[in-house]
Parts: structure tokens; sequence; C-alpha cells
């Protein structure tokens, strides 16, 4: 292969177990988050490290139960917002003494402190749908977005602010990307991103590069509907997911931006054997080469994959 593909796949609870340490412990303390992505970034190759556990730092900051449980996905207790009054009442978190979002800034400082200043470190807030779903539930969110507009796009508002303040928070600490997580996204028409989320996210990204640093989006799943909207708020990495083609993102995204996938993680990463994953890698690479393009899964790398499924992938990629 000419030359290498920058290489940064999602690892959350894979990264977690491979460190030695429970999904909720990763969740919860922040140095077994920083001690993963290092014990990653050394055994896999990694060119980044990030922040990225759960969904649930900012709803927690609002006031929510988070339980954590070892092995499986933070689990949210309660729904804060039910009524128009309820957003009204909400208080928008200070981030720096809230227990959870104050641990993912940690993080970051501690990644930072260790890693010097060469090392990318990818920090990681909720997008504004996404965290009102997070906030009201994921099926009231979507049946208001056509009952109940108004009830909508107040809550949204509300979650800019505290994204504002996340993504603030963590570039101070070090982070030199924000991950803007929305992947609820992926299930709504295109004429509802555009009026509910779309401006957002311009209006988010012009924030966070004004800060100085830049936009990875994540909205897993297939985003074939969005790209042409999503090229025009323009944040510089956009996660692909392995249903949509890369052909496709490369057109109607544009040049600029960084597509970054998309292998199958459950289909080629976790299932396939090492011949076809390192053939697969290789594919992928080279089709990408000259294009703007990061290697990873399309989604998260499964707990269930073989670490020597990873490292195919990694070798395959040099």
């Amino acid at each position: 292969m000419s030359e290498k593909s920058e290489f940064h796949p999602i690892l959350m609870h894979f990264a977690a177990r491979h460190a030695g340490f429970t999904y909720g412990r990763f969740a919860s303390d922040y140095r077994a988050l920083v001690e993963s992505n290092l014990r990653c970034r050394e055994d896999f190759g990694m060119d980044a490290v990030g922040l990225i556990s759960d969904p649930y730092r900012e709803t927690a900051a609002f006031g929510a139960k988070v339980t954590f449980p070892d092995e499986a996905v933070p689990r949210c207790m309660e729904i804060l917002v039910r009524s128009q009054e309820d957003i009204a009442q909400l208080k928008n978190p200070e981030v720096h003494k809230e227990e959870r979002t104050l641990d993912r800034i940690k993080a970051g400082e501690a990644l930072r402190k260790q890693l010097g200043s060469n090392v990318p470190i990818i920090g990681w807030i909720e997008g504004p749908l996404a965290e009102s779903c997070d906030l009201a539930g994921v099926n009231e969110v979507l049946l208001r977005i056509f009952m109940e507009p108004d009830f909508v796009k107040r809550l949204i508002d509300k979650c800019m602010v505290t994204a504002k303040d996340f993504a603030r928070a963590q570039v101070e600490a070090g982070c030199d990307i924000i991950g803007v997580g929305d992947a609820i996204c992926s299930q709504v028409a295109a004429e509802n991103y555009q009026e509910f989320v779309k401006e957002k996210h311009q209006e988010l990204f012009e924030y966070i590069h004004s800060l100085g640093a830049r936009v990875k989006l994540h909205i897993c799943g297939n985003i074939s509907h969005l790209l042409e909207d999503i090229s025009e708020v323009k944040p510089d990495i956009v996660d692909i997911d392995w249903m949509v083609g890369m052909d496709e993102a490369h057109e109607k995204l544009g040049a600029y931006i960084i597509r970054c996938g998309n292998l199958d993680p459950v289909a080629v990463i976790q299932e396939k054997d090492l011949a076809e994953i390192a053939l697969e890698t290789e594919q992928l690479c080279e089709k990408e080469a000259g294009r703007p393009f990061i290697l990873s899964g399309g989604c998260e790398v499964t707990i269930n994959t073989p670490v020597d499924h990873l490292k195919a992938m990694r070798n395959a990629s040099l």
C-alpha cells in the first residue's frame, strides 16, 4: 500500500475490557477511560484518542439519575422533560461542577498531559436532537416533531446552550476535535432535519470552529438522505456507517470533508477471518487513496471482536 491510512475506530466497551476495566468503570471514572485509550493507542497504533463513553454525560448534569451496569451501556433511569413548563424550569448545568461532565473534562486534561501536543484528542458532546431525546424520550420527541414542533424547538434551544458550554470546556482541557453525536438524525426525514436541526448544527459547528477546534459529526445508520445538508453545515469529519457508500458520501460531502469509516463492525470486523479482514481493509484504503479518509468501523467496534481482528485491520492499513 502506497501510504498509511489514519486509523481511529470507535472503541468504548472493547477498550474498557482490553484494558481490564468494566464498562461501568470506563464510563464513570476518567482514569479508566484514559488508561483504556492509552492502552489501545499503544496496542493498535491508534492515531487519535477520544473521550466518547456513553450518551448520558449531559443528561446526568441536567439532573437525571444514571446507573452504571458493569458490562452494559449506562442507563438513564428517568425522563426529565414532559411539558413546556419542564423545559422552562430546566436549568443548564455548570459543566465544571457536575460530576459526569467534569469527569470527561478531567479525562481530556489527563490525556493531554500524558500525550503532549502531537496526538489528537477527540472530545465528545451530544448533538441537540440526541440530547433532546435523552431528556424527553426518543418516542416523545419523534412524535412531537409532528404534533408539537414548538416543544422540540424549545428543547433543542435549551440543549444548545449546554452543548456549547461542554464543547468549550473540553477544548480548554486540551481537545483538538469535538465529536458531536446526533445519531437520532438518521431516523428523521431530510425535511425534518432541515427544519429542526440543520441550522443548529451549523451554529454549533461554527462555534466550535471559533474555539480553534475541529468538528467530527457522528450519525450512525443510513444518512444518505442527509449528506447534502450535512455538507452545507461544514463539519470537518463525518462518520460513515457501513450501509452508506463511500463514493456517494465523497460525491455529496465534497472534497474537503474527511469521511471516517466504514467497515461493518459485526459482519466484517467481528465475524470475518483475519485474511478477509485484511483484504477488505486493503481494498477500502486503496479505493480511498488520495481522498480525505480515516479508517474506522462504520460504528463502534463490538465487545465481541477478537483483539487479533482489530490488529489485522490496522496492519492491513499500513
